[in-house]
């Protein structure tokens, strides 16, 4: 059996799973284009989020990191959560733990924590309501003029506050995917793609985003690119939206800002895992019923903000 017919008889086996479990398969835009067309949905964390909130399914096969796994539990305790590569993590998220945020809060008496989705399920148990990068705009300004201690990308937090115009407290934590491109990365694409619009995530450094014709969440750099009546884009976000984009923009150029845009942990899950998560129901992600109680206030928090 060839490559070709070896992944076909994958996702035949599959498709005859998910019907057979009831389940539905999420995936991040940042996964492996295999995975991206598998899914019975393909989103950012926001639109996840609502997904996993919102489905009928039985089960929930989760195509992204472990924190987006907890989520989907958190939001759905009744089905099952299925993250098919359970070393899937995300660096930010292990850069704050619940006990170094309860001293945080301690010396900040009163201050509302805005936790950005990439965290543990523990954090967010100790924060008052989350955000992603789509809404965080949103969130912060639905805050009025609390104080807000943002954890744990500082760099969203700073954008965050610079749209704003306010103060906020910022964790130290960031993305190292997004964090390590640089100012120079982006002038160097411009010089070599000269007209092309710069595209970035909130998730880099002010040094990077000030140089960007938008900013936006994945999802927002995709709708950006659809409605724009540019032809040549360059993208500075984690290197797996080149696949909805080339998809949904056909006659339109891409280029990354940087060779380096690839989260390792994005890239794990594969078609066999997939299948095996579901042939075995494992690996099962779950939250404990006391850690769920508080988490998902500021998860439904999040949620019902419009």
């Amino acid at each position: 059996m060839d490559n070709g017919e070896r992944k076909d008889q994958l996702i035949n086996d599959i498709n005859a799973l998910r019907k057979q479990r009831k389940a539905v398969i999420l995936a991040h835009y940042y996964q492996p284009g295999d995975i991206q067309d598998i899914a019975d949905f393909v989103g950012d964390s926001l639109q996840l989020a609502q997904q996993a909130a919102r489905t009928d399914a039985d089960v929930i096969v989760f195509c992204g990191v472990h924190f987006m796994a907890e989520s989907a539990a958190i939001l759905s305790p009744e089905k099952t959560v299925l993250l098919p590569e359970p070393s899937a993590g995300c660096p930010m998220a292990d850069m704050v733990e619940a006990n170094r945020l309860r001293e945080a809060k301690a010396k900040l008496p009163g201050v509302k924590v805005v936790c950005y989705v990439n965290s543990s399920a523990e954090v967010k148990a100790e924060s008052d309501i989350c955000c992603t990068s789509s809404n965080a705009e949103k969130i912060v300004q639905s805050l009025g003029k609390e104080e807000i201690l943002f954890v744990p990308d500082g760099n969203l937090g700073g954008y965050i506050a610079a749209k704003t115009n306010r103060k906020i407290n910022l964790w130290p934590g960031f993305c190292p995917t997004h964090h390590r491109l640089a100012r120079e990365d982006i002038l160097k694409a411009r010089e070599e793609h000269r007209g092309a619009k710069v595209l970035v995530h909130p998730e880099c450094r002010e040094e990077v985003w000030r140089e960007a014709d938008y900013v936006g969440s994945t999802a927002g750099i995709i709708k950006y690119a659809e409605d724009s009546t540019d032809t040549e884009f360059i993208i500075g976000t984690e290197c797996g939206i080149l696949h909805e984009l080339t998809k949904r923009c056909p006659g339109k150029q891409f280029y990354m800002a940087s060779a380096y845009m690839i989260c390792p942990n994005m890239k794990k899950i594969s078609l066999q895992k997939v299948k095996d998560a579901l042939s075995n129901m494992v690996p099962v992600v779950t939250v404990s019923k006391e850690i769920r109680e508080k988490a998902v206030c500021a998860l439904e928090r999040m949620l019902a903000v419009q």
